[in-house]
């Protein structure tokens, strides 16, 4: 006989729309990694769990642990997970080792289309092999390397005409990678309000992924690609093509003039503390910490800017963000399926947005109304128009470490030329690729 409780959580399921495929409520657990997003996502499934009687418990791994935790659990076939929002270089891994579950008949039967959803998020956090309609996660959270600015500096009366007697144009959030550069630098050793300051946090990280993802939002806007040919391995002309070297000595040179002493291992923690602390004019980070920043009572509000990552040859911002999927050892699949599909909702993807999570739905992003929501609204917009993507090979993770090591050795580590430890990243890269049987 059915319980009072039970009763009303299926009358609100039928309300809402979801299917409750058997009579029991399950407890979920969705993995993640511990940053504000996640925070917005246990609020925002509070009303998954009112409609349908499941509960949810969340799984939340810090950054720098987040790839390693997940990925054994997955490669154990581990049962913690029931959903996951993974990274996109997973999606690979994920669909040949078995990891996630094809959502492809999933999404006919309830009528979930792709076509609903930014081209370039589902490209890049859903399809296995890329370009196909093969789908393992459904887009969940958004995001790019992006950069914010204490725009209060920026504004200063005495900083803004040294400035343009120096360059010849405005004390402005760059355009340009060159631009970016000489911001920096204007800022670098520069006493403001009695302190020293510096021009700009990057990403040095070596560790799991900060250098690549940090100096790859340099080397993108240059011209650096990993094939000639998409999918077709031929990494000789693209990765270490003269624009892709110019585009590391840039970054090189960037850390080298205008960072923060001692900065030889930072990643997206330490970005934010040196921005928040007052040390930097600029700051690079993911679009998901935006929120939080202009919330912040000491250096968000009138006093911060934002911009998209600066173009130089071409426009370029690194992919970030992630899929969610459903994990094949979940012994509650059905149950788990149900919650994507309450995600996938245009109603419940605009709360999203408005909690603080990146949408990747075309009725939030298209809405007329988008742009004005917030004052990085326009930049997300521009920056997922042209993301660029790590290898999403089930190798992927051998394959970022050797991308790690090459390009921390150069900037960091003063070791060799950009040309030598691009020249040797393809070697590095080709040897992983020879073992998969890709080459």
């Amino acid at each position: 006989m059915k319980t009072a409780k039970l009763l009303a959580a299926t009358a609100l399921v039928a309300v809402s729309g979801l299917n409750v495929s058997n009579a029991r409520a399950d407890d979920l657990t969705l993995c993640w990694a511990a940053w504000d997003p996640a925070n917005a996502l246990v609020e925002l499934s509070k009303e998954f769990e009112a409609e349908s009687g499941h509960t949810m418990h969340f799984e939340f791994v810090p950054w720098p642990n987040f790839a390693s935790r997940m990925l054994n659990e997955l490669n154990s076939g581990g049962k913690l997970c029931d959903l996951l929002i993974g990274d996109s270089q997973w999606i690979g891994g994920g669909a040949e080792n078995g990891h996630y579950v094809k959502l492809n008949d999933f999404f006919d039967r309830e009528g979930i289309s792709m076509d609903d959803f930014a081209p370039a998020t589902v490209h890049a956090y859903s399809t296995w092999p890329k370009g196909s309609p093969n789908y393992y996660a459904l887009p969940a959270m958004g995001d790019a390397n992006g950069w914010f600015y204490r725009k209060d500096w920026f504004e200063n009366p005495d900083l803004s005409a040294e400035f343009k007697d120096k360059h010849g144009r405005d004390l402005a959030p760059p355009t340009t990678q060159a631009e970016l550069l000489e911001v920096a630098q204007f800022f670098q050793g520069r006493e403001i309000d009695g302190k020293t300051r510096y021009g700009a946090a990057i990403f040095t990280e070596r560790g799991s992924e900060g250098i690549t993802m940090g100096a790859t939002s340099a080397m993108y806007p240059f011209g650096f690609k990993y094939e000639m040919t998409p999918g077709q391995y031929d990494m000789e002309g693209a990765v270490n093509s003269a624009e892709a070297v110019a585009g590391l000595e840039f970054y090189k040179e960037l850390y080298k003039t205008a960072t923060p002493p001692g900065y030889t291992d930072s990643y997206m923690e330490q970005s934010l503390d040196a921005f928040k602390s007052g040390q930097v004019a600029m700051a690079m980070n993911w679009f998901a910490f935006f929120p939080g920043l202009y919330a912040d009572p000491d250096v968000g509000g009138d006093k911060i800017g934002f911009f998209v990552n600066p173009e130089q040859n071409v426009p370029a911002s690194t992919l970030g963000g992630q899929g969610i999927s459903v994990v094949a050892y979940s012994d509650k699949q059905d149950a788990a399926l149900e919650y994507v599909k309450w995600f996938a909702q245009p109603s419940v993807q605009k709360k999203w947005w408005d909690l603080g999570g990146y949408s990747c739905h075309l009725s939030v992003l298209n809405d007329p109304g988008f742009a004005e929501s917030a004052p990085f609204a326009p930049d997300f917009l521009l920056a997922m128009e042209n993301v660029k993507d790590f290898w999403q090979e089930p190798a992927y993770a051998e394959l970022l470490l050797a991308m790690q090591k090459r390009l921390h050795d150069y900037v960091v580590a003063d070791q060799g030329t950009a040309q030598e430890a691009l020249d040797k990243l393809i070697e590095d890269w080709t040897e992983v690729f020879e073992d998969e049987g890709k080459l």
